[in-house]
């Protein structure tokens, strides 16, 4: 990826995993830009040691069409961690439609940007244990 000192973008940064991510860049020297859809939620962030100085926190909604545009600006890397995320979707589609349009929507943003190199999408254990309607099928879901 990019070396301490760099700019590099999370999305979904007031979210568990994506907290963990922010809080181990900065400790490693990077400069962070997290969005979040609502800054308050990721105001614990701005306590984690260095934050102050190398965390800048974007509110952005993944379904809003180009409200990354521009926010990752000199940014070497992205980690897209942001997903909605409901306990009881009605259907896939209420869950999985959203995640990909999401998706592309920060893709799309990205690839308008020449300094970045790399965008990392983790998953999560969430993408398997929704979606199985019969109880004994033992069908990978993934």
């Amino acid at each position: 990826m990019a070396s301490a000192g760099s700019l590099v973008g999370v999305t979904g940064c007031a979210g568990f995993i994506a907290g963990h991510l922010v809080a181990r860049l900065l400790e490693r020297g990077y400069r962070v830009v997290g969005t979040t859809r609502s800054a308050e939620t990721a105001k614990y962030l701005l306590d984690l040691p260095h934050a102050r100085e190398r965390l800048k926190i974007v509110e952005a909604d993944l379904l809003r069409q180009g409200d990354f545009d521009g926010v990752f600006a000199g940014c070497e890397g992205v980690f897209h961690t942001a997903s909605p995320f409901y306990l009881r979707p009605g259907d896939a589609d209420d869950l999985i439609l959203p995640a990909r349009d999401g998706s592309l929507n920060v893709y799309r943003s990205c690839a308008a940007v020449p300094s970045i190199k790399r965008v990392v999408t983790p998953s999560s254990y969430a993408t398997i244990i929704f979606g199985q309607d019969q109880p004994n099928d033992r069908t990978p879901y993934t």
